[in-house]
């Protein structure tokens, strides 16, 4: 068996975009497509995360990389190179496990857009390959270099690169050379050639890249186009696992926390001391299906302003605010219903929904929920709250509570 390791590079401190490497895309923390690639691919054996970040590192083993190391601050400064990084992690695995892999796949977070087949497509370059040395990601580059310029101190220009035929500059650019420009989606490296002081080799191939898949996150305006591609590439990429708890056989009750589940967690104020939330109108359909279905929904709140009551009012569920001990109210809500806990799915946010969640059969979280919910939590949503999060469990309760039923058609 060919061992391949896949390894993500994802040091702190990022001044272009703040927090990158853990920042939400797409509802998921930027590092776990990376990760996610590395876990589904065939070819993969291990997936590991090399971090100086204890934070990045948190997310990477909730998402299911390896982060046996925190990689020490002089290889995670702005002007590291690859290379160091690389031969660190080799250095420490063959140490501290005696373990040397075949091969290495370097997944850089920063082009998270994986068509769905394309580790396994490049391993199967290397090892189809043995004088190759490394295999590279690449795409067509966008402006061709036969008509790029190197410009002196004095304004005179010559062409960047010559060919045998004068003025390449001049010619169209149906007629020059085909060129690739190198993308951070995907390296497979030998790892002797690591070891030996280099990245690629001398023998580098290639694995082309469909250009739709081609993103660099280097700042803010790269992010806000990520967003943009991602809805016209969800379907096409390798998505992250996120936590996927198995719902109970049986759902009879679904009990949502209220702010930052029910809402995004703000609060607006007027001049007279009202208070006011904003909710999602799909997360209402979706509770309304949900009811629809067979299943009960309540709210269980600490928030003790009225707008809880208004809102579950509109949405034709019972509400429980003002609640601080929401473990002892639950358990007599429980009781009250005669609902065992088993067939129960609680939908949180924050630590004060914690107690409750041993109580039930699926303890939700919601994606942007305070990191020691998302730790425990079964199951996580892509959409954060008030954003859909809500309606994205009810959706899940009926699609399974449907398939139970036979009633999903091929």
């Amino acid at each position: 068996m060919v061992n391949v390791l896949a390894l993500i590079p994802a040091r702190g401190g990022s001044k272009g975009i703040p927090g990158k490497n853990i920042k939400n895309l797409g509802g998921y923390p930027l590092i776990a497509y990376s990760i996610a690639a590395g876990l589904g691919s065939s070819s993969v054996t291990r997936t590991l995360v090399s971090t100086d970040d204890p934070e990045i590192a948190e997310v990477a083993r909730r998402y299911g990389a390896e982060v046996p190391f925190i990689r020490p601050a002089d290889l995670a400064q702005d002007n590291t190179r690859d290379l160091p990084v690389f031969q660190h992690t080799l250095g420490w695995l063959n140490d501290q496990e005696g373990y040397q892999p075949d091969l290495v796949v370097q997944l850089r977070p920063t082009s998270p857009f994986r068509p769905l087949d394309l580790i396994d497509r490049s391993v199967q370059v290397l090892l189809d390959n043995p004088q190759a040395s490394s295999v590279r990601g690449v795409v067509p580059s966008k402006q061709n270099p036969y008509k790029m310029w190197e410009v002196q101190s004095d304004g005179r220009m010559g062409p960047l690169l010559d060919l045998d035929q004068p003025e390449p500059y001049n010619m169209p650019r149906q007629e020059l050379p085909s060129t690739f420009w190198q993308t951070g989606h995907i390296d497979v490296i030998r790892s002797e050639v690591i070891l030996q002081g280099s990245m690629s080799g001398s023998q580098i191939y290639a694995c082309q890249i469909d250009p739709l898949y081609s993103i660099d996150l280097d700042n803010q305006f790269d992010w806000q186009q990520a967003e943009i591609l991602f809805s016209s590439l969800e379907s096409l990429i390798v998505l992250p696992n996120q936590k996927s708890g198995r719902l109970p056989d049986k759902v009879s009750l679904l009990v949502l926390d209220f702010d930052g589940v029910l809402t995004d967690d703000r609060v607006y104020t007027n001049q007279h001391g009202e208070e006011t939330v904003a909710a999602h109108r799909g997360d209402g359909m979706g509770i309304s299906r949900l009811k629809e279905s067979g299943v009960k929904v309540i709210i269980l709140s600490k928030e003790k302003n009225p707008v809880v009551k208004a809102r579950a009012d509109k949405l034709g569920i019972q509400a429980y605010s003002g609640i601080d001990d929401k473990e002892m109210q639950l358990k007599r809500i429980l009781n009250e219903m005669n609902i065992p806990g088993k067939e129960v799915v609680y939908l949180g946010n924050d630590i004060n929904d914690l107690p409750c969640f041993p109580l039930v059969g699926l303890a939700a979280a919601v994606a942007d929920s305070h990191p020691e919910v998302l730790n425990r939590a079964g199951l996580i949503t892509r959409k954060k709250g008030g954003y859909g999060a809500v309606r994205e469990i009810c959706e899940l309760i009926i699609k399974e509570r449907s398939l139970a039923k036979g009633e999903m058609k091929e």
